[in-house]
């Protein structure tokens, strides 16, 4: 593959790779410094890439990888004792997404690269490196508790 014909590609990634890293990071730049670091290691190893069939999964992992090395790099700062509330445009743009951020990682994630990035069962098993019959009962978790806090949220105490 041409460098020309690899710059091709990971453009035509872009929005791919800042969806997986929204679903992995809350702060917008952790999501940037993600996907920079993703492309900087990309490009550097891009001539180890054996079959260019897998090229987005191979790059959706080291993505993967820098999110969870942000997430240590976080876990060792301290947190404030309050935090200022966050200013939404609309409460029905960011319902999904707070409750997607409610979950744990690993019924996120899968739920997200299928869901939305479309990737089939056995190209989210490479990608996570997790066997086929892990991500089938992960994602069946993951709707399983959409499907409560969705609930949850939908049942607003009545006002008279």
């Amino acid at each position: 593959m041409t460098c020309d014909e690899f710059s091709t590609r990971i453009v035509a990634m872009m929005q791919t790779l800042y969806r997986v890293s929204y679903t992995q990071l809350s702060q917008s730049c952790d999501r940037d410094e993600a996907v920079q670091e993703c492309l900087y290691k990309v490009w550097k190893k891009h001539h180890q890439l054996k079959d260019e069939r897998y090229m987005q999964t191979w790059v959706i992992r080291i993505l993967i990888n820098e999110c969870h090395n942000i997430q240590r790099k976080r876990g060792r700062e301290l947190l404030l004792n309050e935090v200022p509330e966050r200013v939404t445009p609309s409460d029905a743009d960011f319902e999904l997404h707070d409750v997607l951020f409610s979950m744990d990682e690993k019924l996120r994630l899968p739920i997200v690269l299928h869901y939305i990035e479309g990737f089939s069962i056995g190209e989210i098993a490479k990608i996570l490196r997790w066997p086929q019959g892990t991500v089938k009962s992960r994602m069946l978790r993951g709707r399983q508790k959409l499907k409560i806090l969705l609930s949850e949220e939908v049942q607003l105490p009545c006002e008279i």
